[in-house]
């Protein structure tokens, strides 16, 4: 082999070596890609605007000129939130416009004309929550639309204990935990089918 064409061997072994590097620099990239597109998808959820609030969200309420009112809150479990001159305000089962127009409303008696906007940093009410004598209790992820029988059905079906016409959902409302019956044998034969009810974030059904 000449020297000659052992120097070409060696420039294109350089130029491969060299590229090689290149791609192997450039892959680590690609998660951070996928994670600014789920942390979009996140940020379209927080500011859909027909989103309501639910308990362990988190809030961020910013009040014009009023930076010592202003802050990042928890939805607590009984789906209110405490600021400053206006104590505890119900915010689940709100869209983030109306909870603002409530806290506005409140701090009227103080601030002239307040504005306010409220934001949802960080979804964390998308679950419910399957108990008792079903073959997987546990916490489930609430998917878009999703009914008491569907949730039923995630959670495995019924042991061999289940009373299948006592099962009921627990709901906060306006603060409050209401009681929501559901009879199984019912619904799925055709009658009752009102009680096979779309679930909202927080729902707990509990089969005795």
């Amino acid at each position: 082999m000449t020297k000659r064409s052992y120097a070409g061997l060696m420039v294109t072994a350089s130029l491969i070596s060299a590229l090689g590097t290149s791609v192997i620099r450039s892959a680590p990239q690609n998660p951070d890609v996928a994670k600014s597109t789920q942390s979009a998808s996140a940020n379209t959820v927080a500011t859909d605007p027909d989103y309501k609030i639910g308990p362990q969200d988190m809030l961020r309420i910013d009040v014009w000129k009023e930076p010592d009112i202003s802050r990042v809150v928890p939805v607590r479990p009984d789906g209110k939130i405490t600021l400053p001159l206006v104590n505890d305000v119900q915010a689940s089962g709100l869209t983030t416009n109306q909870l603002a127009a409530k806290i506005a409303e409140g701090l009227k008696k103080y601030i002239t004309s307040p504005q306010v906007t409220v934001g949802v940093t960080e979804i964390n009410s998308r679950r419910i929550f399957v108990s008792g004598e079903v073959g997987h209790p546990g916490a489930f992820p609430l998917l878009p639309n999703m009914t008491v029988l569907q949730a039923l059905s995630s959670a495995g079906g019924f042991t061999q204990f289940a009373r299948e016409k006592k099962i009921y959902i627990l709901r906060m409302e306006d603060g409050k935990q209401v009681k929501h019956a559901f009879n199984y044998k019912d619904v799925i034969g055709g009658k009752n089918v009102e009680q096979n009810i779309m679930l909202e974030g927080g729902d707990i059904i509990v089969v005795p």
